[in-house]
């Protein structure tokens, strides 16, 4: 074989593998991204720009350089507690902030002064009943909001707009709390809507292990929590990092969540979803909030 064939077969192996090695980085990166949306979706509607209401990996890049530094880190974090974060000191006063830029149900402002003693919240579904033991002293204007709303009656029978499992998108739970959401598989703005306002973030250094509810929010855009929430269904949330409002821990009704769809196979894939890829999924079999109660 000549010179030039010579290098001409290098060149031909380099290229393939420079090839390989982007394919798996674009894998590598669409599996940390894809996890209610793949970013933040910006929509063009009538009066503006506005960024989808979505879950997304806020900070991939230090969970990963976590993982790699410590072999500890690799292991299933332990569940949190109620007591897992600090209470606040002194008087709390809440602040929540109108806001109309998105699709919402606008029905009033939470008070400023939450309600420190609600210990439990109990979501009852038409597919059963999920018990929470909330972190109200560590989340008290989190626990404030989704209390208003309860009694305001905001939740009820309204469905879960998205489901997410393993083999869709690499991770597992159920998001639940838009009010315009119709999780019919073809809606394709499901995971927009909310209450109306916005309130700041607290109670952010937990890990998102199986059992853990949160309030989602715009990626990438700190303070704007609003009436969505999610239910984490698997270890293996934690990818995501924290930065997410945890409310509480799951105590009943967990092996329901699992079973909600145990694989894509009992899920509805909506192509239309305007918030991207890997989080465009509902329960054939809907999740539908009855109601939402406090003690």
């Amino acid at each position: 074989m000549s010179g030039d064939d010579d290098r001409k077969s290098e060149l031909a192996r380099e290229h393939k593998e420079r090839q390989e090695k982007r394919a798996a980085e674009e894998t590598s990166k669409t599996r940390r991204n894809t996890f209610i949306g793949a970013g933040v979706a910006v929509v063009v509607v009538a009066g503006g720009i506005f960024a989808a209401t979505t879950l997304v990996n806020k900070d991939p890049e230090p969970a990963a350089a976590a993982a790699s530094a410590s072999p500890s880190a690799s292991a299933s974090p332990s569940l949190p507690t109620p007591s897992s974060s600090p209470a606040k000191k002194g008087p709390v006063t809440c602040t929540y902030k109108r806001d109309d830029s998105v699709p919402n149900k606008f029905v009033g402002l939470p008070g400023k002064k939450p309600n420190m003693k609600l210990k439990k919240m109990t979501i009852v579904t038409n597919r059963g009943t999920v018990g929470v033991d909330l972190m109200t002293d560590a989340a008290p204007c989190s626990v404030n909001s989704l209390s208003f709303l309860a009694k305001k009656k905001f939740y009820d029978n309204m469905k879960c707009h998205r489901l997410v499992t393993p083999d869709v998108s690499g991770v597992h739970l159920l998001q639940c709390g838009d009010p315009q959401a119709k999780a019919d598989g073809k809606n394709p703005t499901d995971g927009q809507g909310t209450a109306g306002y916005i309130y700041g973030d607290e109670n952010m250094d937990l890990p998102l292990v199986k059992g853990v509810v949160f309030m989602t929010q715009p990626g990438d855009a700190a303070g704007h929590n609003n009436s969505q929430f999610a239910i984490s269904l698997s270890d293996e949330n934690t990818q995501i990092g924290q930065g997410y409002n945890v409310v509480g821990i799951v105590s009943e009704g967990m092996d329901m969540l699992l079973g909600l769809a145990k694989s894509g196979q009992d899920l509805i894939v909506n192509p239309n979803d305007i918030t991207g890829d890997g989080g465009t999924t509902v329960p054939k079999n809907p999740v539908i909030i009855k109601r939402i109660t406090f003690s």
